[in-house]
């Protein structure tokens, strides 16, 4: 009994946790999100724009789409990170995942082949800048994070993966 109910505490929690997030999400400016993916990019991100590694963005749009929080931008880099609203038109390549996968895929905990071969991560557009972008994001260590960024995705990865777990067992 007490295993049926963790199960099913466990599946609403995924379901409904990443609903409850949009909401919010929705009303915040995209200039303040814009600004927050700039500054996370440039923290994760400083060894490979050091080392030359993000030259192939320069005029190239990857866009992201978050489908469960209805969070969709693009993503340049020119010497610093630009953001922009999503536009289909002009996007080289989409990658589309939930934020769970997003999240577990950062941590290093899956691997982005995994995920797009059970059709949990979508890459849609120019193949070889999709091989690009998900080579350079396999190359970031989480060890090179900032302290606090790192602890933060490795503990909510870690309690996800504990929620998938228990939301399995059912």
């Amino acid at each position: 009994m007490a295993n049926a109910l963790a199960t099913g505490a466990a599946k609403q929690l995924l379901q409904w946790a990443p609903k409850l997030a949009t909401k919010p999400l929705a009303v915040v400016p995209f200039s303040l999100k814009a600004a927050i993916i700039r500054q996370l990019l440039g923290q994760v991100m400083v060894q490979q724009a050091q080392d030359g590694e993000l030259d192939f963005l320069q005029g190239r749009q990857v866009a992201i789409r978050v489908t469960d929080l209805d969070l969709d931008f693009a993503v340049s880099y020119n010497g610093t990170w630009l953001i922009t609203p999503f536009n289909n038109e002009t996007a080289e390549v989409c990658f589309s995942a939930s934020s769970q996968s997003l999240l577990l895929i950062a941590s290093g905990k899956e691997d982005p082949d995994t995920l797009f071969f059970q059709r949990l991560l979508s890459i849609e557009g120019d193949t070889e800048l999709g091989l690009e972008v998900k080579n350079l994001l396999l190359g970031i260590e989480l060890e090179t994070m900032p302290a606090l960024l790192q602890y933060s995705v490795q503990t909510v990865a870690k309690t996800l993966q504990q929620l998938q777990q228990v939301a399995q067992l059912g």
